[in-house]
């Protein structure tokens, strides 16, 4: 490993460290545990990092980069907005299902940056991308569907992001599929109240 570069030596260790909170928790994500599961030395690490909390910055950054897949990925063909936004919520919750380890690592790292001052920024980053993501998905789904939202879709991308931690978390307590597609049902059925023909 001592001949890798250090940028994809610090991509492999963050790619490692990522598989190690989805498994075990970040409080389980030690250096050891991580440079262990990159195959990595010690030295190694700290070549690449000055910490683990350096390493866990970096971690929640690229996760929150990655976060490209939209909530309302594709517009269902002749729907109306309900049905986009309910097709839309139900490929989230096959998304949720595919990879749970993935989206339990996702709050627990926000629970992290949250603990410190120094951390809160990459939470706040991390939401702000979210209601990005959202706000795209819902200006898209209007206008395929002949709608407008009645208030800035800001707001709206707000209530959908509401919506889907709440749909994450509780799955992820209970598993149960049928209970979190009758979310979405309900999510679809209010958010298409906030919008009006055009």
């Amino acid at each position: 490993m001592g001949r890798i570069p250090a940028p994809e030596r610090r991509s492999a260790l963050v790619e490692a460290a990522l598989r190690v909170v989805s498994r075990r928790g970040i409080a389980q994500a030690t250096t050891r545990a991580i440079v262990a599961e990159a195959g990595m030395s010690l030295a190694s690490f700290h070549y690449a990092f000055e910490s683990r909390d350096e390493l866990i910055d970096e971690l929640i950054t690229t996760v929150v980069a990655r976060e490209q897949h939209s909530v309302l990925p594709e517009p269902v063909p002749d729907g109306d907005l309900r049905e986009i936004l309910e097709a839309g919520l139900l490929r989230y919750v096959d998304h949720l299902r595919a990879d749970p380890e993935h989206e339990q690592a996702m709050l627990e790292l926000t629970q992290h940056a949250l603990r410190s001052p120094e951390r809160h920024p990459l939470a706040v980053a991390q939401y702000a991308r979210y209601a990005e993501l959202a706000a795209h998905s819902l200006e898209v789904a209007a206008s395929h569907a002949g709608t407008t939202w009645d208030r800035p879709v800001e707001q709206v991308a707000r209530v959908l992001v509401a919506f889907t931690d709440g749909l994450t978390l509780t799955w992820l307590v209970d598993r149960d599929d049928d209970a979190a597609r009758a979310v979405a049902h309900a999510a679809a059925d209010a958010l298409s109240r906030m919008a009006e023909p055009r």
